[in-house]
């Protein structure tokens, strides 16, 4: 059975919400954020000490983003993949990862140096500059948007969506979608309304953000 290494809402989020998506029988390991800190015996199976863990027969993985290729792949085939036929697959692989290198790694900045650090290591520069980053790379997705899709590629919810829609999650938790625009806060609307998503959230046992 696939067995996940899961906090709540944290990036471990987009493998919870893949498996989900798929139905596919899976076994959840619910642990506090940062697990390296508060639950130290974590390190036994991940030494990196950080979330997701994904454990599927030999295959161990820890990228979130490539976890959801991975379980389109391995596990399908599902309309959450792009095909290398589709002419959006190079799209879909775009936005997969954009959503973790680009709109997530920010975030984590601001996580760190506005909530997490003790209050004299806090740099409110620092997340500052890395806030407006995050909010200038999510132009891109506004503008896709603007022709009226309802999904980033190939015309329907793919695990593209998945990626990118946890970065909105996140951004959410972290008070950064006060200058959202109408097109990404429909997108939010969309993507937080799949069942897929809701039954990740109550996987999980709760709505609580990661701490501040």
């Amino acid at each position: 059975m696939i067995e996940l290494w899961h906090c709540a809402d944290a990036r471990s989020f987009r493998a919870l919400w893949m498996l989900e998506e798929m139905g596919l029988s899976y076994r959840l390991h619910l642990l506090p954020f940062p697990p390296r800190i508060r639950a130290p015996e974590y390190l036994e199976e991940n030494p990196l000490g950080t979330i997701p863990l994904l454990v599927d027969g030999a295959t161990r993985m820890t990228e979130s983003a490539a976890i959801v290729e991975y379980l389109a792949g391995r596990h399908g085939p599902t309309p959450l993949a792009v095909s290398v036929d589709e002419a959006d697959y190079g799209a879909w692989l775009d936005w997969l990862h954009r959503g973790e290198a680009t709109l997530t790694f920010p975030q984590t900045i601001v996580l760190r140096y506005r909530h997490l650090e003790a209050r004299d290591r806090r740099l409110p520069q620092a997340a500052d500059d890395y806030a407006q980053w995050f909010g200038s790379r999510l132009k891109a997705v506004e503008r896709t948007l603007a022709d009226g899709r309802e999904w980033l590629c190939a015309g329907r919810f793919t695990g593209a969506d998945i990626s990118v829609g946890y970065a909105l999650l996140l951004a959410r938790s972290l008070k950064l979608d006060e200058r959202w625009g109408d097109g990404v806060r429909g997108y939010w609307e969309r993507v937080s309304a799949r069942p897929g998503f809701l039954r990740a959230k109550a996987a999980q046992g709760s709505d609580t953000p990661l701490p501040r």
